[in-house]
C-alpha cells in the first residue's frame, strides 16, 4: 500500500484558523484501517481545542464526528473490508479491558483522551512539510483520509447516508444515551436539559422515547425552542426571563423538583444549577458537556448529601461496536428514528 496525498485541515497551533494544507497518509499498520471521509460534523469540543480550552499537542488534524468508507486495511483486521461504509469512533472498544467487559462503563482503556495525539504504538500516521501531525482523540476527520485502529471503527449499512449519520459518531449518540443509558429515565419522570444545541436536542429525543411525561428545555437563544418542541421538549424557557436563579424557577416549575437534569453546555455555573434543580433526595443529574480543560467546580456537598446523585457521560454510555457493529438505517426522518443492528 502507498502513502496517500490528500488534503487536510491542519491547526498549527491554538487561536489560529486552519490551514488547508497537502498532507501524506501512511499506510495502515497491523489491526488498523486507512478510511475515505466523505461526512464529518464539527463539535464543540474541536472548537475548545482551536480556543486553547483543551490541551492537545499541536500540530494537529480535529475531527471526530464523521463516516467515511474503507480504504485499505492493515494486517490482522477482520471487522471491515475496503469499500465498507464505516464511522470512526473516539471511544475505542478493544471487548477486553475492564471497561469494555463491565456493564457499567464504556470507556476503553485504549481510548486517546489523555490527549497522546499518536497512535497505539507512539506514532503518527500524518505529516505535512516534514512534519509530524497529531491524531485528535484516535479519529482525526477533518481530513480526506484518516488511519485508526480496528477498535476504533464501526462498520455501519451500505445504504445508510454518511451525511446524516456521521452524527452519531459523537453529538447524537452522546445526548441520546446520555438520557437512554446513562441516567435510564424512567416512563412518566419529569426531565430538564440545560442547552438545546445539537446534543441537547438529542437528549431531548432520548428522554421522549423512554416516555418521559415533562420535558423541560432550558437555553438563552429562543430561536431553539421550536426545534425542541418538535423533537419532544413539553416546554421551553429562558434563563434570561427571569430575575432569580435557575433552579429555583424550575424548582417552583416542577413543584418538585425534576427527576433528571441534564448539563450540555459544559459550564461550571450550569452544572451546579442542574444539580439543584433535581429532586433532592433522588433526583439524578448528567454532566454531559465537557468543560474546558482547566476548570474547577465548587459546590455544597449538602446537595449531595441528602440523596441526589450527580453522574458524568461519556459518548452517552455506548459501547458502540455492539451496540452499532452492524448496520445503521435511517429513514427521512431519521432524526426521529433510528434502527441499530449487529453485524452478521
Amino acid at each position: 500500500m502507498d502513502v496517500i496525498k490528500c488534503k487536510a485541515a491542519v491547526a498549527w497551533e491554538p487561536k489560529k484558523p486552519f490551514s488547508i494544507e497537502e498532507v501524506e497518509v501512511a499506510p495502515p499498520k497491523a489491526h488498523e484501517v486507512r478510511i475515505k471521509i466523505l461526512a464529518s460534523g464539527i463539535c464543540r469540543s474541536d472548537e475548545h481545542v482551536m480556543s486553547g480550552s483543551f490541551t492537545q499537542p499541536f500540530p494537529i488534524i480535529l475531527g471526530h464526528e464523521a463516516a467515511g468508507v474503507v480504504e485499505s486495511v492493515g494486517e490482522g483486521v477482520t471487522c471491515v473490508k475496503p469499500g465498507d461504509k464505516v464511522i470512526p469512533l473516539f471511544t475505542p472498544q478493544c471487548g477486553e479491558c475492564s471497561s469494555c467487559i463491565s456493564p457499567k462503563g464504556n470507556l476503553c482503556v485504549n481510548n486517546d483522551l489523555s490527549a497522546s495525539g499518536l497512535m497505539m504504538d507512539g506514532t503518527t500516521r500524518f505529516t505535512c512539510k516534514g512534519k509530524p501531525i497529531h491524531h485528535f482523540v484516535s479519529t482525526s476527520t477533518f481530513t480526506e483520509y484518516t488511519v485508526v485502529h480496528e477498535t476504533a471503527v464501526v462498520k455501519i449499512d451500505a445504504a445508510a447516508p454518511l451525511e446524516k449519520v456521521c452524527l452519531i459518531g459523537c453529538g447524537f449518540s452522546t445526548g441520546y444515551g446520555a438520557a437512554i443509558n446513562t441516567a435510564k429515565v424512567e416512563r412518566g419522570s419529569t426531565c430538564v436539559i440545560f442547552g438545546l444545541g445539537g446534543v441537547g436536542l438529542s437528549v431531548v429525543m432520548g428522554c421522549k422515547v423512554a416516555g418521559a411525561s415533562r420535558i423541560i428545555g432550558v437555553d438563552i437563544n429562543k430561536d431553539k425552542f421550536a426545534k425542541a418542541k418538535e423533537l419532544g421538549a413539553t416546554e421551553c424557557i429562558n434563563p434570561q426571563d427571569f430575575k432569580k436563579p435557575i433552579e429555583e424557577v424550575l424548582n417552583e416549575l416542577t413543584g418538585s423538583c425534576v427527576d433528571y437534569s441534564f448539563e450540555v453546555i459544559g459550564r461550571t455555573d450550569t452544572m451546579t444549577a442542574a444539580l439543584e434543580s433535581c429532586h433532592t433526595n433522588y433526583g439524578t443529574s448528567i454532566i454531559v458537556g465537557v468543560p474546558p480543560s482547566a476548570s474547577q467546580i465548587t459546590f455544597n456537598p449538602m446537595t449531595l448529601f441528602t440523596g441526589r446523585t450527580w453522574k458524568g457521560s461519556v459518548f452517552g454510555g455506548m459501547y458502540m461496536r455492539s451496540n452499532f457493529c452492524g448496520f445503521v438505517k435511517v429513514t427521512d426522518s431519521w432524526n426521529k428514528f433510528f434502527k441499530f443492528g449487529c453485524q452478521k
